[in-house]
């Protein structure tokens, strides 16, 4: 049983983790709304639609990993009981794609893109290109920094699943 535990506590923090998502997305929509509504510059009116999206996108990616991790942790019983070697392969495999994801998309792609992006704001002088230049260089940090622990947690779940696999192939 320490499997199903170390998977379900895995998934836990995955379902914590995914909040802050959820609140980043709020706090990109309230900022939307506070420009729409306070914004007086060019500048500041230019960040609505930006941070709308941005918003839109975090709490977007918050929901769906939220509610896949929900739907994970209610089903790692079931297919832990029906055959628990198997359950463990099949935890690894989708681990290891996991951790692949993350070392292509959040630690060599967003990083070109914020430097794209960062690029741009130097030789854009449309308010809203700046805007929406900064804008989502802020959404790719937030994402760095959720996707940066996610990735140290997903590494330690593997590396327990393969500990606590040895004993099932004895």
């Amino acid at each position: 049983m320490d499997i199903l535990k170390t998977a379900t506590d895995w998934a836990k923090a995955e379902v914590f983790s995914t909040a802050f998502f959820i609140v980043f997305g709020f706090a990109f929509v309230l900022a939307s709304i506070g420009f729409w509504q306070l914004g007086k510059t060019d500048m500041a009116k230019a960040y609505i639609i930006p941070t709308l999206v941005a918003g839109t996108m975090l709490l977007t990616i918050g929901f769906g990993l939220f509610f896949t991790n929900i739907s994970r942790i209610s089903s790692f019983a079931a297919d832990y009981n029906a055959d628990a070697s198997a359950f463990v392969e099949a935890e690894i495999v989708r681990v290891d794609k996991a951790i692949n994801e993350y070392k292509t998309i959040v630690f060599k792609a967003i990083p070109i893109i914020i430097a794209v992006c960062a690029l741009l704001i130097i030789f854009m002088n449309s308010p809203v290109w700046r805007a929406s230049m900064i804008t989502t260089i802020a959404m790719l940090v937030v994402i760095l920094l959720i996707d940066g622990t996610a990735r140290d947690r997903i590494e330690a779940y593997k590396a327990e699943l393969i500990s606590l696999e040895m004993p099932l192939n004895k």
